[in-house]
């Protein structure tokens, strides 16, 4: 069950993107549900829906405090890279500072799928290059758009799903 926000009709206009949101640093739970809210009124952007909350293990970098972790699906107005210099804003607004590579952050939004779009520029790649690899994406994911296909391997979200070691994993509320 995904939480529902801002229902109203789309244009043929949007495009259907899906994100992740991590924080392992201050109030993690209150900056998220922040985030989610800020996202939804963010010209350009309509939260459809967003997973539940899970508490998960870092994966890379410095010895860090377990994350909360989710997924959000957007109706966007805005094209991929307008969206990640949305999302970069959004991170700074909640006090985002890149000091290391997968150090601990107060807020992380990461543009994981935007339709079936296949991108690799510099800045950004579509679909986001590890997100097959990561259950802490996976599972949120596959909670609120399981039959999404990840264009470059033409599975599900659910088949990337079966793929990864979800033991660190350990689900949450809404």
């Amino acid at each position: 069950m995904s939480n529902q926000t801002n229902s109203s009709t789309f244009e043929e206009t949007q495009t259907l993107a899906a994100i992740a949101l991590g924080s392992n640093l201050g109030e993690s739970l209150t900056t998220l549900e922040d985030a989610i809210k800020t996202l939804g009124e963010t010209s350009g952007i309509t939260v459809i829906s967003y997973s539940s909350w899970y508490l998960t293990k870092p994966v890379g970098g410095p010895e860090q405090p377990d994350y909360i972790n989710s997924c959000a699906l957007l109706k966007v107005e805005l094209e991929p890279h307008k969206l990640l210099e949305t999302l970069l804003e959004i991170e700074q607004q909640f006090g985002r500072e890149r000091k290391e590579r997968w150090g601990a952050r107060t807020l992380d939004l990461d543009l994981i799928l935007y339709d079936n779009l296949i991108l690799d520029t510099p800045n950004l790649q579509i679909p986001h290059p590890r997100m097959s690899e990561r259950a802490f994406v996976l599972v949120p994911l596959a909670e609120i758009a399981p039959n999404w296909i990840e264009p470059v391997s033409g599975k599900t979200i659910t088949q990337l799903l079966e793929k990864v070691d979800c033991s660190g994993i350990k689900m949450g509320s809404k």
